[in-house]
C-alpha cells in the first residue's frame, strides 16, 4: 500500500525524533504516546491527540492520521520499534490548583524522583491503589518524558497528577484539611503503627537520599517499612510506594466494616 510518509527525511517524521528531547517536547508543549495500549487509555481518559502516525489507517478513529512506512515508523520511535503508532498529544495540564479531590484523600507527593522509571511505576501503583492524587516537588523528572508515559501505563492520562513546590502544596493540603506523612527508612515508627484512614499525604523521596528536612519538618507523622535485612539501603522507591499505599487501602477497607 502507498503511505503518506515513506521517509525518514520527512520534516514531520523529523519533528518526532526530536520531541524525545525534553527542551523539544516543552517548546511545543506536546508529548508522544506509543502504541496501540497507550493510545485507547489516553483516547479513554478524553485527551485528543493533534496527530496520529499509524502503519495502516486501521489503528485510530479518530483524529488527524498519518501513515507511514513501518521501518521509518520504527525510525522515530522512542524504543527500538514503534508498535505501529505514534501519536502527538498536548502538554498534560499539571498545575495543582487543577488537581481537586473529594472523600477521604489519599495523596502521594513525590520528592526529588528524577528516574522517569520510577516515577512511571509511582504513577501505576497510585493508580491501581485508588490514589487521589499524585503530586511531585523537587528535582522531579519531567512527567511527559516517553518512560513515565511507559512506566506508568498511561496511569499519567487519567490520574490527578500535578507539579509544584512545597509553600504551595502546604496551603493545597490545609486549604483541604489533609494530614502531612512523612515516610523514611530511619523512622522509628513502623508505617502501620499510624492511622492512615483519614485524609492524609505521604512524601516519598529518592532512594538515596530520602526526603528533605523540610519534609521532615512539616510532617505530621514519619512512618517507615521495616526491614529484616537491614544492610540493604531502601527499598526500590515504586515498591515503598506500593507497601505504603496498600497498607492505607487496608486500614480504610477495615475502618469501612
Amino acid at each position: 500500500m502507498p503511505y503518506e510518509i515513506s521517509s525518514a527525511s520527512n520534516e514531520r517524521i523529523k519533528r518526532l525524533i526530536r520531541l524525545r528531547e525534553r527542551r523539544h517536547r516543552d517548546t511545543d508543549k506536546v508529548f508522544v504516546v506509543e502504541g496501540q495500549r497507550l493510545y485507547d487509555r489516553a483516547l479513554r481518559a478524553g485527551m485528543t491527540p493533534e496527530v496520529t502516525f499509524v502503519d495502516t489507517r486501521d489503528r485510530v478513529t479518530t483524529g488527524l492520521a498519518v501513515t507511514v512506512d513501518p521501518v521509518v515508523l520504527d525510525k522515530a520511535s522512542y524504543r527500538s520499534r514503534s508498535e505501529g503508532l505514534i501519536a502527538v498529544f498536548p502538554h498534560i495540564t499539571t498545575r495543582l490548583d487543577r488537581v481537586h479531590v473529594a472523600g477521604t484523600p489519599l495523596v502521594m507527593i513525590a520528592e526529588d524522583i528524577e528516574k522517569p522509571g520510577n516515577l512511571g511505576a509511582m504513577l501505576r501503583t497510585a493508580s491501581a491503589a485508588g490514589a487521589s492524587a499524585v503530586i511531585t516537588t523537587g528535582h522531579a523528572v519531567d512527567p511527559h518524558n516517553p518512560n513515565v508515559i511507559r512506566a506508568s501505563t498511561g496511569a499519567l492520562f487519567d490520574l490527578p497528577f500535578a507539579v509544584s513546590d512545597w509553600p504551595a502544596i502546604v496551603t493545597w493540603l490545609d486549604e483541604r484539611g489533609i494530614e502531612l506523612i512523612c515516610a523514611t527508612p530511619d523512622a522509628a515508627t513502623p508505617l502501620w503503627d499510624v492511622d492512615l484512614t483519614g485524609p492524609v499525604a505521604i512524601v516519598i523521596g529518592a532512594e538515596d537520599a530520602g526526603v528533605s528536612d523540610r519534609a521532615r519538618q512539616l510532617a505530621a507523622h514519619a512512618i517507615a517499612i521495616p526491614q529484616a535485612d537491614t544492610s540493604i539501603d531502601s527499598l526500590n522507591v515504586s515498591v515503598a510506594v506500593a507497601v505504603i499505599l496498600f497498607e492505607a487501602v487496608k486500614q480504610r477497607s477495615r475502618a469501612d466494616h
